[in-house]
This record gives structure tokens, C-alpha cells and sequence, in this order.
């Protein structure tokens, strides 16, 4: 009948249609799948038989209406509707996280039946009812798949973030907030930031790293249309906290010391698939990270630090990922991040430590700041003013330059006002 059809998931249709050999299903709207199922003869009451599903033999295919696999719900068993972000373990099953991405006792498991049957990603914003733990059990479990990252499981053919094209950078992102941020106007001056950028932001340690980043990390925060996680590797607790009060807008990963390295590479991962299924979907997504050296020395091996930063891309047809991610002089990586990564960057900002130790700010090196691209980010007049200026600072001792700029910053409402005066 069609209405036991119409009323089976969608994933349930498309293995249906796969069974038998409907060409182009994937892209049929509900609608028009049930119908073409039916004309080809795939009715539920036409297709009776043993059917294994799951490793499990069910009588009639039309009991695929309900989850035959471990996880379904037991008669009058109670449910909860659950959202989450998937969490795919290497054993092929995953957990939904609940609160942010890092791990929880409230998580809740998802099978690997069912990360098979909707093609689910690590990454991906999955929601459906969970039901209670059973005997022996210690999570509570997804019973179906209602939504994939807003959407019907399998509704369309997904985009894979590897596949699409990266572009250059070309739409700007004022950091200027409500002008008063001295480090974020100084860094919209010298490096103008950019969606799908990757932004390098060599630091040491007591070189004023964090409050660079929180001065980043507000206003896109509080930018329409841009989804920022904030990654911290082996960080302090207290720290974790101080972050999450500053920038409330945010989403983290925080990945705290007495975290096993295992565990904070873990952590890692899954925050960039976030921002891959994010960008792969059509949305502008941050990540921003502190810092790639220790996570160069969680996961002993460069290649996760390479992988990370390269993710750092425009992509035509879809959305963007901006990387903005520390390196830390005298870390215990030995600097093996930064040599991983230099080349690749398109943006760069350099703290130094004396002027950060002295209470200066910006404590920023004007002369070892650049962005790739800038012409495209930038109108001729502002372009011009900014050469100036950086020919003026050029000419200026490290502290000089720092005082300068801030009192400029200081004496002007914004930046377009400040470059008039040059």
C-alpha cells in the first residue's frame, strides 16, 4: 500500500530503490521515490519473502518500518529527541556529543548499521529519538535517524570537502567589532582576514597569544552567518573556563591536560570534520586552533598538523573553512609544527614577547605580518594608506612601532578613519 511506503525513512526507500536497480534515486524527491518504487513493483505488499536486514531475518520487508537491529525500541519504551554531532570510532560505531564536542556520559551511541545505512560522516549533526540504557549497557542509544545537518538522512547526494575546489580567498571579514579592540583593529590593519584563509599566529610563550585570539575570536562570534570552534590542545581547566566566558558564541573543543594525547588528537579530528561537513554543506565555519605544536606533540607525527592548517580553504560551489592556528617558539615539538606548516599559510601575524612582557599593546611585529591576495581584499585607496603606514612603522624601533599604532587605534572611532591620517 502507498501508505506504508510513504511512511518508512527515507534511507529505508533508498535501499529499497538500490534493490531494485531504479536508476537516479538519490536525487527523486520522497514523492516522486515512493511512486517510481511502486511502478516498479518494490510495494510493500509485493515484496514478501525473507529479507535479511542487519544481520537480522525479518518475515516481510515492511518490518524495516520499525529498526529491526539492536538498538529499536521495545514496546511502550520511552524515547527522547536527541541532537547531536557524530563521533565516528575506528571500530565503525559512534556516539552522538551532546554538549559541544567533547565526550559526555549523556552521549549516545549510534550503530554502525545505522552510520552505514545513512552514510552518516564524522562531523555530521544528527538528530533522532534515543531510548534508555538496557541491561549492561552504559550510553543511551539512537533509535533511528530523522535529520543529517538539518536535512532527511540521504535527501541528496553530499558534496565530499576533499573533492570540491578551493579558490582564493576573496571575501573580507572586519574584526573591528565596536572599534575599541586595540588587537583586533591592529590586526585588521596589518593582516586583513579573509574567508577561507589560513592564518598562521607565531607566538611564544607570555607573548600575549590568548588575548590576540579572544580579540579574534569575539567578533566572528558575533558575525551572521559564520560557525566558530574554538580547538584548545592540552590546555589548563581554569583556562577552558576563562575561554567559554569570554566568547559565549562560540562552539569548543577542548582538549585539557590531563586529556591522554590519544584523546586530544581525537578531539581534533573531530572538531575539523565539524568544520568540513559545515563547509561541505555551504557554511562559513572557523576553526580557530592553540595551538598546532602541541597538537604536533599529541600526535607525535606532523601529518595530523599538515592536515589540520591545510584544510584552510575557499571552495567554489559550497561554503569556506578559515584555519587561524599558534605556533609556540620553545614548545616541546621543537618548532617541528611551524616548519610543517609556513609555506602553506596565506596569512600571517607574529607576536613579540618583550613587548607583551613590558605591558605593550599591540605586541605585534608590523614588519613580519603580511596576507596573501591583499589587492583582492582591499579597494586601491585603502591599499595605498596602508603601505604608507607600513612604510612609516618600517622606520620605527619594535616599541616605537607598538605605540605608535596604538595610539592611533586609540584616537580614531575606526580603521577607514585612522588610514585618512596617513
Amino acid at each position: 500500500m502507498p501508505t506504508e511506503l510513504a511512511s518508512q525513512h527515507l534511507a529505508d526507500l533508498h535501499a529499497r530503490a538500490a534493490r531494485l536497480g531504479i536508476e537516479g534515486y538519490r536525487k527523486l524527491r520522497r514523492e516522486e521515490l515512493v511512486r517510481t518504487i511502486e511502478e516498479a513493483g518494490g510495494g510493500v505488499d509485493d515484496d514478501a519473502g525473507e529479507v535479511v536486514v542487519e544481520g537480522t531475518v525479518v518475515a516481510d520487508d515492511s518490518e524495516r518500518a520499525v529498526e529491526v537491529d539492536a538498538d529499536g525500541p521495545r514496546e511502550d519504551e520511552p524515547t527522547e529527541e536527541v541532537t547531536g554531532v557524530l563521533d565516528v570510532m575506528p571500530q565503525r560505531y559512534g556516539f552522538l556529543r551532546l554538549r559541544g564536542l567533547e565526550a559526555d556520559p549523556a552521549d549516545v551511541y549510534v550503530s554502525a548499521s545505522q552510520i552505514r545505512r545513512c552514510e552518516l560522516r564524522s562531523g555530521d549533526e544528527v538528530a533522532g529519538p534515543a531510548r534508555e540504557p538496557r541491561r549492561g549497557e552504559r550510553h543511551r542509544a539512537l533509535v533511528h535517524v530523522d535529520a543529517v545537518n538539518g536535512q532527511e538522512p540521504l535527501a541528496s547526494e553530499r558534496p565530499r570537502f576533499d573533492d570540491l575546489a578551493p579558490i582564493a580567498p576573496e571575501r573580507r571579514v572586519s574584526l573591528e567589532g565596536d572599534g575599541a579592540d586595540v588587537q583586533a583593529r591592529a590586526v585588521d590593519l596589518l593582516a586583513p582576514l579573509a574567508l577561507g584563509q589560513r592564518v598562521l599566529v607565531r607566538a611564544a610563550p607570555r607573548s600575549g597569544r590568548t588575548t590576540l585570539l579572544r580579540s579574534i575570536a569575539s567578533p566572528l562570534a558575533g558575525t551572521q552567518g559564520i560557525s566558530l570552534i574554538v580547538l584548545l590542545v592540552d590546555e589548563r581547566p581554569e583556562e577552558a573556563t576563562a575561554w567559554r566566558e569570554a566568547v559565549p558564541g562560540a562552539q569548543f573543543a577542548i582538549a585539557t591536560a590531563d586529556l591522554p594525547p590519544a584523546d586530544q588528537l581525537r578531539l581534533a579530528e573531530l572538531a575539523l570534520a565539524r568544520v568540513q561537513r559545515q563547509a561541505e554543506g555551504g557554511a562559513d565555519a572557523v576553526l580557530l586552533v592553540d595551538s598546532l605544536s602541541r597538537l604536533d606533540y599529541a600526535a607525535g607525527d606532523v601529518a595530523a598538523v599538515k592536515r589540520l592548517f591545510g584544510a584552510g580553504r575557499n571552495l567554489a560551489g559550497a561554503g569556506s573553512l578559515t584555519v587561524i592556528a599558534t605556533t609556540l617558539a620553545g614548545a616541546a615539538d621543537e618548532g617541528a609544527a611551524e616548519r610543517a606548516v609556513q609555506t602553506t599559510e596565506t596569512a600571517l601575524v607574529t607576536l613579540d614577547p618583550e613587548l607583551a612582557g613590558a605591558g605593550v599593546h599591540p605586541a605585534i611585529v608590523p614588519g613580519e605580518c603580511r596576507v596573501s591576495n591583499e589587492e583582492t581584499l582591499r579597494d586601491a585607496d585603502e591599499l595605498a594608506a596602508v603601505r604608507r603606514l607600513r612604510e612609516q612603522l618600517a622606520q620605527m624601533q619594535p616599541r616605537e612601532a607598538a605605540d605608535f599604532l596604538r595610539e592611533r587605534i586609540e584616537a580614531t572611532t575606526s580603521n577607514a578613519e585612522l588610514l585618512r591620517g596617513v
